[in-house]
């Protein structure tokens, strides 16, 4: 018994829509996958372009032009040439392909031929000229308008001679193409740079607020300090001689301190212009550091046998920053305890140690959660930008020691280690 036609009219109507549907469906994903393809090889489309046209020419010459089957592949492959050549050089592509456009008038035609050269030819003529209204040069661009004009006017039949006009208006859609490429990576340089100048705008942002926090919460105290300092002998009574002198010390190291202070806060607020700058400290500056750190009470010795005019300057202000927080750090983990520097020239450069004993003043140490715990990596960092080597250990009497090597011939003049 056979089935209802409208039952078997509606199956074949799913049929062919699930065919189509899966049809559609393969050539996008194939679309995908071209245009992947192209995106990492832009060479490969061309090819695979001219591969197409060249199946397709050599079958068909013989419908448009009376040509031998020896010479039928010759004039296919003269025909998809250009095609090889637009990504790279497509004015001489266009050339190409409107020279091949000109041999064409001197091969017979059949009787059927709609125009000179055949449709294959035609097709790739067009795509030459889009290709080079779209990368072309300006100078290039109208000689290709000029000449593909000139070429459709005197060449084409009279019914297809407005493809002279069409020529042109294949170059303007090039162009419009070349404008709208231009325009986009316009937008995303311009978009790129706005980027840039919103990160640069966060930066200096966030540079004036830690400015504002250290002028706040450091240069109003240290202010404060060497105010105190200075006014403390005037304010207390019964003030001896050696106090007199250690607040005077006080108010020297503090006021120090702040112009250090103060100068961090210029490079932060400085943007681009360079801040103000002064000779930074080194080695000459070291019996001053070491005095004061004297004058603070601390039991300190020295010997200093390199000479200021012997050490760079990059590297005399590591050896100082490093003496510095040495120093520092005696002074608040070894209390009371005697302390010797010494700074020695060798073969191979100078060599700076900081030694001191165990705290003879207990009740004074500070407890390591007061410390930013950044001092010794600092030393060390500050030792490997000039080539040096850096060594801190604690010693076997209970005390620590801080030894620096680095070389004094060969360094540059590195600025920025302040």
């Amino acid at each position: 018994m056979s089935r209802p036609p409208r039952r078997r009219l509606r199956r074949v109507t799913r049929a062919v829509g699930r065919g189509t549907w899966v049809g559609t469906l393969g050539l996008g994903r194939a679309a995908r996958a071209g245009l992947r393809l192209a995106a990492k090889q832009p060479d490969v489309l061309p090819v695979l372009a001219a591969a197409i046209m060249l199946a397709i020419a050599w079958p068909t010459i013989w419908v448009s032009h009376e040509v031998p089957a020896s010479i039928q592949p010759v004039l296919a492959l003269m025909e998809v040439a250009p095609l090889l050549m637009m990504r790279r050089w497509p004015f001489f592509a266009w050339v190409a392909s409107a020279g091949g456009a000109v041999i064409w008038l001197f091969v017979d035609q059949t009787a059927n031929a709609p125009m000179p050269w055949p449709v294959t030819h035609f097709l790739i003529l067009l795509t030459a000229i889009l290709v080079a209204a779209m990368l072309a040069s300006v100078l290039e661009v109208v000689l290709v308008t000029v000449g593909s004009a000139t070429l459709f006017f005197s060449a084409m039949p009279s019914e297809l001679k407005p493809w002279g006009v069409g020529a042109v208006l294949v170059v303007a859609f090039g162009l419009l193409i070349r404008w709208l490429v231009l325009s986009r990576r316009q937008l995303a340089a311009q978009s790129e740079a706005t980027e840039v100048e919103k990160a640069r705008r966060a930066v200096v942002e966030e540079r004036s607020r830690i400015a504002r926090e250290l002028h706040d919460v450091v240069a109003h105290h240290m202010s404060m300090v060497v105010v105190q300092a200075q006014s403390a002998p005037y304010r207390l009574t019964d003030v001896s001689p050696e106090v007199r002198e250690e607040f005077s010390g006080i108010e020297s190291s503090a006021r120090q301190a702040l112009n250090e202070v103060r100068g961090v806060l210029g490079v932060l607020r400085q943007e681009e212009s360079p801040a103000d700058t002064a000779p930074q400290p080194g080695i000459a500056e070291m019996p001053g550091l070491l005095e004061a750190t004297r004058n603070a009470g601390v039991d300190v010795s020295w010997r200093l046998d390199v000479r200021p005019e012997e050490c760079p300057t990059g590297t005399a202000l590591v050896l100082h920053r490093i003496l510095q927080e040495s120093l520092a750090n005696a002074t608040r983990h070894a209390p009371g305890a005697p302390v010797e520097v010494t700074l020695d020239r060798t073969a191979e450069g100078a060599e700076m140690a900081v030694r001191n004993g165990p705290p003879t003043r207990l009740e004074d140490v500070l407890p390591d959660e007061h410390s930013g715990g950044n001092g010794i990596p600092g030393m060390r960092a500050r030792a490997e930008a000039v080539a040096g080597r850096f060594y801190a250990a604690p010693s076997a009497d209970g005390g620590f020691v801080v030894h620096v090597s680095v070389p004094l011939e060969g360094r540059p003049q590195l600025a920025g280690l302040g």
